[in-house]
């Protein structure tokens, strides 16, 4: 049960985070304008249509049902997955949360707007790196944990 808890919270403070970030973004930046923050990081407003690294962000209007059905698709897999996970798993379960607390924070927004909102840009000289925002980085790092620990999962002895 604590299990379950811990994912709860999780999922509910990246949620959180993310529409707060996003909130503020909006209300303190102007769209296409770089704030600089360091030498290698800008807060940029931009929105995203597509999905990661802006695929289909030029499409006509369709991705957006698609990537509302695919998240709610994935979202309902990795939730069956969390439940059906063993109690000793736990980096398992807390990279499952961090994945879907991003996929809905970022889910809430295309329902909402009808686009993702970025705002962080990650720069070295003039190469830029496809602007993102918190849930973005939540799913990256909860997929980096869930590579890591089905690694180690599969190099454990049964």
């Amino acid at each position: 049960m604590r299990k379950y808890l811990a994912v709860a919270v999780v999922i509910t403070t990246i949620i959180l985070l993310d529409q707060l970030t996003k909130q503020w973004a909006e209300q303190m930046l102007t769209l296409h304008q770089a704030e600089p923050v360091t030498g290698f990081v800008n807060l940029f407003l931009t929105y995203n249509r597509g999905a990661a690294f802006s695929f289909l962000n030029d499409a006509s209007g369709w991705q957006r049902w698609f990537f509302i059905v695919l998240t709610l698709m994935i979202s309902s897999v990795l939730l069956t997955w969390l439940q059906k996970l063993p109690s000793k798993t736990g980096m398992t379960a807390m990279a499952l949360a961090l994945i879907l607390g991003g996929a809905i924070g970022n889910l809430l927004d295309r329902i909402r707007l009808g686009h993702v909102i970025d705002f962080i840009d990650v720069y070295y000289q003039d190469w830029h790196w496809p602007a993102f925002n918190l849930a973005d980085s939540a799913i990256t790092l909860g997929a980096i944990m869930l590579a890591l620990a089905l690694l180690k999962m599969e190099k454990t002895p049964t």
